[in-house]
């Protein structure tokens, strides 16, 4: 059968949003020390920033695609990691100062626990950067992306695929 690789981008496209959303539940409960980081993706010619989080073991926690770097961006990605997947025990992060600013405010507002424990090591975090590397083989032979909301997508599928290359799901649960 052959297949072109425009029709293999619109599956992509229709499916992944639907699929991430049937697949959420059946997740295996990550370990609850984080190790976040950000990476860039080219879209629109602009460089992007990729915040991802990958737990001890190196199963991936959760990811946000965003057009800045900063306290907000990094906010709204801390919150929706703890929406999907609890409260962490230990975040490790990089020395960017947003990062860290970020949790401060989320712990005072009372929507991050004040017991997690934040360190920052740049060697704790190669394993999000080696996981960075998987992203970054499918995305760099694609030159970019033209638009965010289609970036957003993509990635989210690819991440998707990265989750079921690592065994993150509930098997006895799918097949049932």
């Amino acid at each position: 059968v052959e297949v072109d690789a425009s029709c293999i981008w619109r599956w992509v496209q229709a499916y992944a949003p639907e699929l991430n959303r049937r697949c959420r539940p059946h997740l295996k409960p990550t370990n609850k020390s984080y190790r976040i980081d950000e990476t860039y993706i080219k879209v629109r010619g602009h460089w992007t920033y990729l915040y991802r989080a990958v737990d001890k073991g190196g199963r991936t926690v959760d990811f946000l695609l965003s057009e800045r770097r900063d306290v907000a961006a990094a906010k709204r990605f801390f919150y929706n990691a703890i929406r999907h997947h609890g409260m962490p025990r230990v975040i490790t992060l990089d020395a960017y100062a947003a990062s860290h600013r970020a949790i401060r405010e989320l712990k005072s507002e009372g929507s991050m626990s004040r017991r997690v424990r934040i360190r920052s090591s740049k060697y704790l975090n190669n394993i999000v950067e080696q996981d960075h590397r998987r992203i970054k083989q499918r995305i760099v032979p694609m030159l970019g992306f033209k638009r965010f909301d289609t970036a957003t997508i993509t990635i989210s599928g690819i991440e998707l695929a990265e989750k079921i290359k690592k065994a993150q799901f509930k098997i006895g649960k799918l097949m049932s």
